[in-house]
């Protein structure tokens, strides 16, 4: 017998909020093993999605399955394949991580105390956290705070691991360690990184997919994305008060300072004019031309 693929399939998911909020408007994503980036701005729909996978809320329509799972009919079986790290979550603030891991190993249903030891002090290593095991989780840093929560998500051996802006507030170091964490773990289980950080997505993931306003604007590779703009992006310096002038004639897909300078990157077939360079395009002009209508799929 075959066994069925590692993968998500999400088909036609959509859910609209009491208050008229459309958050996902048939959303469709294939996701495989591996780390899989979800990239959108705040309010996109991106963790409504992830609650939804992570069977947290009931969509209106549209249909999840995990391997032979039907993820919104067997949430139980879900549950017992699923690690999740949410965006925001609590903890007894005076307890230690080591107390904290243990007590949510045992809701895990690692009952046998010798067994549910070996797990939680082998996850405190795995996440560069043993010589801090003894210490409230209150006094924790932004990055140590990322690195236990990712420890709780782990402790069941999931096959499915959702985590939502991970690497918001980390400092460079902290958020390299968990880029390399994240990486160890992707090797085996679908890993999907929710983030409207680009960089996030451009130093992980193989497969990604773009959603703004509750729709999935691009799937696919990074690379190929970023090549489909290729000879198609300019640049040059402009001055601040001219900005909106050159968005009103050109298709502009982002500004930004460069050395105190403003300058603008404009999707164009062409050169618009003799000011303008060509620039070698990357994930960032993807997400912006995408988020803007701009033909970059």
């Amino acid at each position: 017998m075959t066994e069925t693929p590692l993968e998500l399939r999400i088909q036609n998911l959509t859910k609209t909020y009491k208050n008229g909020v459309k958050a996902l408007d048939g959303v469709s994503l294939v996701i495989p093993c591996g780390l899989y980036g979800l990239l959108g701005p705040n309010g996109a729909g991106k963790s409504t999605l992830m609650r939804t996978i992570a069977t947290l809320q009931e969509p209106d329509s549209g249909s999840i399955r995990f391997g032979s799972i039907d993820v919104l009919a067997q949430k139980d079986e879900v549950r017992k394949l699923l690690g999740y790290l949410p965006q925001d979550f609590g903890v007894y603030p005076r307890v230690s991580a080591e107390e904290m891991l243990d007590h949510l190993a045992l809701l895990k249903g690692i009952t046998h105390g010798k067994q549910r030891r070996e797990v939680v002090h082998a996850m405190l290593h795995r996440v560069n956290l043993w010589d801090h095991r003894r210490k409230a989780l209150t006094g924790f840093s932004g990055g140590m705070r990322q690195r236990f929560g990712i420890a709780q998500a782990l402790l069941a051996d999931p096959k499915l691991l959702i985590v939502d802006e991970p690497t918001a507030g980390l400092d460079p170091g902290e958020r390299n360690r968990f880029y390399n964490l994240l990486a160890e773990i992707g090797e085996n289980v679908v890993v999907i990184l929710s983030t409207h950080i680009v960089q996030d997505v451009m130093e992980l993931c193989r497969n990604m997919a773009i959603i703004h306003q509750g729709r999935v604007l691009f799937s696919g590779a990074p690379d190929a994305a970023v090549a489909s703009l290729a000879g198609r992006v300019w640049t040059r310096g402009v001055e601040r008060d001219q900005i909106d002038a050159y968005k009103a004639r050109m298709s502009v897909i982002s500004h930004k300072l460069v050395a105190g300078q403003p300058q603008i990157h404009v999707f164009a077939e062409q050169a618009p004019d003799a000011d303008f360079v060509a620039v070698q395009p990357d994930l960032e002009d993807v997400f912006f031309a995408n988020i803007a209508g701009l033909g970059a799929k």
